[in-house]
């Protein structure tokens, strides 16, 4: 009996977590509302939040996370970017505060499920009637293939997945808000949030607040300087925009920390890569498929799929190599993998 099973719904107080919640609650299920406070910029989303669960009559709690969220995202995040790289902090975000810590926390609420508002779903947790054994819950991509954000959640173990339910996984967007105005929601007609929650205005700003400048040479490929630059983690492969140079389109093509050099290019092929190395690899299903692997992977989050095959390359790291050059393939941020509509996994870009 669903009566039976408690569910916390992450409650961002945003369209799609607020369906989620209704959508459980309408399903039978006993649902608690969670909000986490992330950071001081959160009183607004906190009361959407609260009139959402009284409008669909669940208990409510704040929970503040602010010193771990700080610590676990925030800090990963400039700790990358001083390194060269470009991370993402929502995969960090969902391992490790909303899949991980809420979890945690769900459980000592007595919970038997946490669910959030992600397009994605995955296969109901079954044994083989034959072997006796527990069959992989498989992670899938969500119905709306533009809003489709599995690729945020390769880093999911079956203990994780075993507890999470996402309801809106099988709706498309346009469907969510029609539900949300369905059941009278406060949120129904809320703006998508923006990527970098932490960050109010740009990334960029929020990097100059916390990383100090280094200015240095911008050069072509023939090490020829063409202008200053104020410090490497300003800039990102691929970026076109805010170089500061006349004459373009420029192409950040390599950043050369020893010597503190931009590397920039007018030849889009300059950014084109036929292979990459993948570290921290995350399986979904807890276990390493046969490999060399026909898969189709994204590089990053609006990336089309591209068709490659995975080696395993020295003790832990993989070796992607593409069937076509892509383009920006970017330190940093995560490489995902897929067959058909199933995330196998991923990794971080080295």
């Amino acid at each position: 009996m669903k009566k039976d099973k408690k569910v916390v719904v992450a409650m961002s107080g945003g369209v799609d977590s607020s369906v989620a919640a209704a959508l459980l609650k309408q399903q039978g299920y006993f649902v608690v509302g969670v909000f986490m406070k992330l950071n001081r910029h959160s009183a607004k989303s906190e009361k959407l939040a609260r009139l959402v669960a009284k409008k669909i009559n669940i208990p409510f709690y704040v929970i503040n996370i602010e010193k771990e969220f700080k610590k676990k995202v925030v800090d990963y995040f400039l700790k990358e970017y001083k390194k060269g790289n470009t991370p993402n902090p929502c995969v960090v975000c969902n391992k490790e505060i909303k899949f991980g810590l809420l979890i945690e926390k769900a459980l000592k609420m007595g919970a038997d499920y946490i669910a959030t508002g992600h397009y994605a779903h995955t296969t109901l947790y079954e044994r083989s009637s034959l072997q006796g054994q527990r069959i992989p819950i498989k992670l899938l991509k969500g119905k709306d293939k533009e809003k489709d954000q599995s690729y945020f959640l390769w880093q999911l173990s079956q203990k994780q997945l075993s507890r999470i339910l996402f309801p809106v996984g099988n709706y498309t967007k346009p469907e969510v808000r029609k539900l949300a105005k369905k059941f009278n929601l406060p949120t129904a007609e809320t703006p998508e949030s923006q990527e970098v929650c932490f960050a109010q205005n740009s990334t960029s700003e929020f990097l100059k607040k916390y990383l100090k400048i280094k200015p240095g040479d911008i050069v072509d490929k023939n090490n020829k300087i063409l202008g200053k630059h104020e410090g490497l983690y300003f800039y990102t492969i691929g970026q076109r925009k805010g170089i500061g140079l006349g004459g373009g389109p420029f192409y950040v093509v390599a950043k050369d920390f020893k010597k503190n050099n931009l590397i920039i290019s007018k030849n889009k092929k300059d950014l084109e890569s036929k292979k990459l190395i993948a570290k921290n690899v995350n399986w979904t299903s807890d276990k390493e498929p046969k490999l060399p692997l026909k898969v189709k992977v994204k590089i990053r989050y609006c990336h089309k799929l591209a068709k490659a095959t995975i080696f395993k390359f020295q003790t832990s790291n993989f070796k992607l190599l593409f069937d076509h050059s892509q383009k920006a393939v970017t330190p940093g941020q995560s490489v995902v993998f897929y067959k058909g509509s199933q995330l196998l996994g991923g990794g971080v870009i080295e």
